[in-house]
């Protein structure tokens, strides 16, 4: 009789046999079986069953039981010499014992808990190079490195340990590796804030129950066309080379993402710009979208809500910006309400966490060589949430410094609202 365990052996090097023993419903019955096993018996089983079948029997084992061939291999080699009064014994055993895998203590020694004396070595030597708030204990970071710290702990105390030790002693002491976040406002105290907030609450509610369009507006951060770095990594046959300065004299060109985001729709809208970031331009990216997108999708709209930040080229305390809403509403002959977030508060603004950094995904690490890898990047921005994005070029030169005219002033059919009118208008069609 051919010794099994030579078998599975040669099994090693041989090409995977197609078979198929055991029916679907006992296979079932095996892998449940199988992840009921400590781990330990876990292997003897598989071995088992490998040398059951003989020939080709790892592999299939192997694949019905979701396991490695080396385990079914190194199983089998366990219960074909297993000696009898070790057989015995296990069978002997209480079920508390017979699902141990190790002796109590068996195993390798944490190092932290065989030297507890590491603690307040590590503490001494971080505490030297440790800045944060001294109001706050919690608020405190260190400039040092693992390997740092490592070699401090060697040098100052002899202790030789690597980067692994290094870490656990990090994480236990609660420090991360951790990145700032902008959520830290730079006036909290900003008058009437909470109130433009309930404002713009209460309108989102009327326009959606009214049917409208609740429009949320901003415009993303410039780029330069060239071969300048970018942020982010991409899979490549080939290294990227770029220039080693951002020198906009270098550039081909620049574009400017006027966008906007229906928040019931889930869609963004992005006009991309060539030339300045005005309040034409920016009126001209909501024309644009109104006769290609809006009319269509609200056909029996009587006025849309834009939500906007209050700088920039639709700011807030401008009177160009409103000269040409004004003429705009009059040319769709739809009336058009604004309403500004707070200043500091333009992260607030939804286009600011459901649009924005979707395009930036999309385009991480790509080189804006052209207008059309850009278009073409930001038109294949998606999520798993259904999210989908139109994208439109304006080639359109812009004049910077224009003035308001001199009649607009005394002559604007802007409405003013009643609550917070520095924040809140409407510009009404002449119609």
């Amino acid at each position: 009789m051919r010794n099994p365990v030579k078998c599975i052996s040669k099994s090693l090097y041989q090409k995977e046999i197609i078979m198929q023993p055991y029916s679907l419903e006992v296979e079932e019955i095996m892998r449940r079986y199988y992840e009921s096993l400590n781990e330990k018996d876990r292997r003897r089983y598989a071995g088992i069953e490998a040398l059951k079948l003989g020939h080709g029997g790892q592999n299939y084992i192997a694949k019905v039981l979701g396991c490695s061939r080396r385990t079914v291999r190194k199983g089998a080699i366990e219960v074909s010499g297993l000696p009898g009064h070790i057989v015995a014994k296990q069978i002997g055993k209480s079920p508390a014992e017979s699902s141990e895998i190790r002796k109590k203590g068996g195993g390798r020694k944490q190092y932290l808990t065989e030297h507890p004396e590491i603690d307040e070595q590590f503490l001494n030597v971080v505490r030297e190079h440790t800045a944060g708030d001294p109001m706050d204990e919690k608020v405190r970071w260190t400039n040092l490195r693992e390997w740092e710290i490592a070699e401090a702990l060697e040098k100052k105390y002899g202790v030789k340990v690597s980067r692994n030790i290094v870490r656990q002693l990090l994480k236990k002491h609660d420090y991360r590796l951790r990145k700032a976040q902008k959520r830290k406002p730079m006036k909290k105290n900003v008058p009437d804030r909470d109130a433009q907030f309930d404002n713009i609450l209460k309108l989102r509610s009327e326009y959606r129950k009214a049917g409208n369009p609740v429009i949320s507006m901003d415009t993303k951060k410039k780029e330069y066309l060239g071969n300048f770095y970018r942020k982010g990594r991409l899979y490549t046959l080939e290294e990227l080379q770029v220039f080693d300065h951002d020198f906009t004299s270098f550039a081909e060109g620049v574009i400017i993402p006027h966008c906007f985001y229906d928040l019931r729709l889930n869609i963004g809208y992005v006009q991309v710009g060539t030339s300045h970031d005005t309040s034409e331009f920016a009126c001209d990216s909501f024309r644009h979208w109104w006769y290609g997108y809006g009319c269509r999708i609200y056909p029996n709209a009587t006025s849309v809500l834009i939500l906007c930040d209050g700088g920039g080229s639709n700011s807030s305390r401008h009177y160009l910006f409103k000269q040409d809403l004004q003429i705009l509403a009059d040319e769709i002959g739809i009336e058009i309400r604004i309403a500004h977030y707070p200043p500091y508060c333009s992260k607030f603004n939804p286009i600011e966490h459901r649009l924005f950094p979707h395009i930036t995904r999309a385009c991480q690490g790509v080189i804006f060589s052209s207008l059309e890898v850009v278009t073409d990047l930001i038109a294949k921005t998606h999520t798993k949430k259904g999210l989908k994005v139109f994208v439109h070029v304006i080639d359109k030169v812009y004049e910077t410094g224009r003035k308001v005219a001199e009649t607009f002033k005394s002559e604007m059919r802007i409405v003013f609202d009643k609550i917070l009118p520095k924040w809140n208008y409407r510009a009404i069609p002449i119609n």
